[in-house]
């Protein structure tokens, strides 16, 4: 889920998923306070450095502030948080257990599709069974490459494109 939806029916969305036993992702973008039983029912939480910050009312700047800000996240009751930190990397922490994932050096041209590039591509990668670390890194070359091309949905690279970088790049 993403917030470019009326909060009344992401709130209804989820409980019901919670009822079900359905695990809920939320990409808090665009930024905006949310309620506490929304985040209490979210599994999964992927925001970045400025979303991240206003929901948890801590600066992230680096993998201190993610980490302090994971930690608040985790204590509303998100298992796991991914916060994403530009080229940095991203900051993943399940159950308080927190690592940075370092990200690709590219030249950006336009980041207009990154966040939502990044989401897509790590889901992708966590529901054909790969750890939340390699989805994530996975997920950081999909958006390294995204940010490399102008427009959103024509910036999305393919499966191939984002194999082949991850291949190249010596870890």
């Amino acid at each position: 889920m993403q917030l470019e939806t009326p909060l009344d029916g992401l709130l209804e969305a989820v409980e019901i998923a919670h009822n079900v036993g359905v695990k809920v992702v939320l990409n808090p973008a665009p930024a905006k306070a949310l309620p506490d039983e929304l985040l209490a029912r979210v599994d999964m939480i992927t925001p970045n450095q400025t979303e991240a910050e206003l929901l948890t009312g801590i600066p992230v700047n680096d993998v201190v502030g993610a980490a302090e800000a994971a930690g608040k996240l985790h204590a509303m009751g998100i298992a796991t948080v991914v916060i994403t930190l530009g080229s940095q990397g991203v900051w993943i922490s399940e159950e308080g257990n927190g690592r940075l994932v370092e990200g690709y050096c590219v030249t950006p041209v336009d980041t207009t599709a990154a966040g939502d590039t990044f989401n897509g591509a790590m889901l992708v990668a966590l529901a054909q069974g790969e750890s939340l670390e390699k989805a994530a890194d996975f997920a950081n070359a999909a958006a390294a490459l995204s940010v490399m091309r102008h427009g959103a949905q024509p910036s999305i690279p393919s499966r191939e494109e984002v194999e082949q970088l991850v291949a190249d790049t010596q870890r």
